[in-house]
């Protein structure tokens, strides 16, 4: 590569050889998250991975794509950008378990006003990390340098992962009925949606120095509060789904409550929720309060404390939370499946 720079590109914004030192720097970071099924390294122009389909009797391939969204404003503003990436995997592979797929491959996307090697690196590590996290591999990626369409220290960030999952094991909540148990897997803060509503909330866009401040019920400041990383579900939900029928899991984006649980009800099937058995985090109090916003656009928006849910028998419900406990999740009731539509909240 020692050959390849262009004073042409470089004089219009683009310096390719920021890109080869960005590979080089993060090359430490994707090693952590290659296993025995990658072939081959970075570098190539695709990612290759073997599939082992050992056990299964009709593999069948999921895929999800998602970002992270205005999160990222938050991520420049406090100069911070080694946990970001791992929100864009969560993003991806907490989307393909609610089909009962195990994530195998990532790949990432970032666009930048300039490239910084240091910073690109950063960013990717997060990624790597996630892909840890989730048990798949950061087989691939792209940089993109876009001098004249964002500002130099502005980037946006991307990702796509493909799992798999035994045809027959696919999630199906035909089983689904009254009496069943919902189960919450409690998040980590807002995640990685809301955030325009967040930063109408505080000004953050025009008062930035707001991160720094810890409000009343708060533990932290702002700031530190909003980068909390997405957590990633992976590995706990996959468990459960090891050893428990599980009927019905979402995973809870944008659109709160009332958007993402009934993505997995059986239809005639109703979520009833009792609102005092939600286990809100302070930040979100804060939020409403400070904003003014309504209970019901807060949890039409927000994740208000759950992340995912998981739908049981009721004869089943203590055996999958002593599962999820066991895997670190302070997993619990959160409600009941009734006959009806949507989501009660009560």
């Amino acid at each position: 590569m020692e050959k390849s720079y262009s004073a042409s590109y470089a004089a219009a914004g683009v310096d390719i050889t920021a890109g080869y030192r960005s590979v080089e720097l993060m090359k430490q970071y994707v090693a952590r998250t290659m296993t025995e099924n990658c072939i081959g390294g970075l570098g190539g122009f695709g990612g290759l991975f073997e599939l082992d389909c050992t056990g299964m009797e009709h593999p069948v391939l999921i895929s999800g794509t998602d970002g992270v969204g205005t999160k990222l404003r938050i991520a420049m503003l406090l100069d911070k950008h080694d946990t970001i990436g791992i929100d864009c995997v969560a993003m991806c592979v907490n989307d393909v378990i609610c089909a009962g797929a195990k994530p195998l491959v990532f790949l990432d996307y970032i666009a930048c006003g300039k490239n910084i090697p240091e910073k690109i690196a950063e960013i990717v590590k997060g990624v790597a990390e996630g892909c840890v996290q989730a048990g798949c591999s950061l087989v691939g990626g792209e940089t993109a340098e876009h001098p004249g369409m964002m500002p130099e220290d502005e980037y946006d960030l991307a990702g796509f992962t493909v799992g798999v999952v035994d045809k027959a094991k696919i999630l199906d909540n035909s089983t689904m009925q009254p009496g069943d148990v919902i189960i919450a897997l409690p998040s980590t803060g807002v995640h990685s949606n809301g955030f325009s509503l967040v930063r109408k909330i505080f000004d953050i866009d025009n008062n930035p120095d707001v991160l720094k401040k810890t409000f009343d019920g708060m533990d932290k400041p702002l700031g530190e509060a909003l980068l909390a990383p997405t957590k990633i579900y992976v590995k706990p939900v996959l468990a459960v789904m090891d050893e428990i029928t599980v009927k019905g899991v979402s995973h809870i984006t944008g659109g709160g409550f009332y958007e993402n649980i009934p993505r997995s009800l059986k239809k005639g099937c109703a979520a009833r929720i009792a609102k005092a058995d939600v286990r809100i985090p302070a930040l979100f109090d804060v939020m409403q309060r400070e904003g003014g916003i309504s209970e019901h656009d807060m949890f039409n928006t927000f994740n208000m404390g759950v992340g995912m849910v998981l739908t049981v028998a009721p004869e089943d419900a203590d055996k999958a939370i002593a599962i999820l406990k066991a895997h670190g999740e302070d997993a619990y009731r959160l409600g009941t499946i009734v006959e009806g539509d949507g989501v009660e909240l009560v």
